[in-house]
């Protein structure tokens, strides 16, 4: 299993931050994500605990469930399904105030359940996924910061 945690600052508040990367419909702003949809809706709060999120990336497919949800701080899933077929054990996205914005963390542990699961997972994967993060971070920091007299930020 590699776990992998990819950050960001965004200058935006805490909710808002929250908020957009809840809401994975968004990830379609990124170029990497060809498909996002709910297909099914949370308790409480449309991606609240017990929300399946379906996701198409450029590579691959992934059912999701939302297992843990508290606005604005964090919230978990588990991918249940996916393709190419993986194991995963953790999914979170933490959200904190700090000087400047918010800071995001997320963070994945899995691997590809392959032959060679493992090396595919640490040359590859592992790579292509914290690239893929990064992507949809700064979708919703060009979201997020434009057009509110605060410049979009690029790392």
């Amino acid at each position: 299993m590699e776990t992998l945690t990819v950050r960001r600052v965004i200058a935006a508040p805490i909710a808002e931050v929250f908020d957009w990367c809840a809401t994975t419909t968004n990830y379609t702003r990124s170029p990497l994500i060809l498909r996002a949809r709910l297909a099914r809706a949370g308790a409480g709060a449309p991606y609240g605990v017990g929300a399946v999120r379906l996701h198409t990336w450029a590579i691959g497919w992934f059912r999701e469930r939302v297992t843990s949800y508290h606005p604005p701080y964090d919230f978990d899933y588990t991918v249940e399904r996916s393709f190419p077929p993986s194991r995963h054990e953790l999914g979170r996205m933490t959200f904190t105030e700090v000087a400047g914005g918010t800071e995001v963390a997320w963070t994945t542990t899995f691997q590809v359940r392959l032959p060679f699961g493992a090396t595919i997972t640490r040359v590859f994967a592992k790579p292509v996924i914290a690239h893929t993060f990064g992507k949809i971070l700064d979708a919703a920091d060009t979201a997020l910061t434009a057009g509110h007299g605060r410049p979009a930020r690029r790392p």
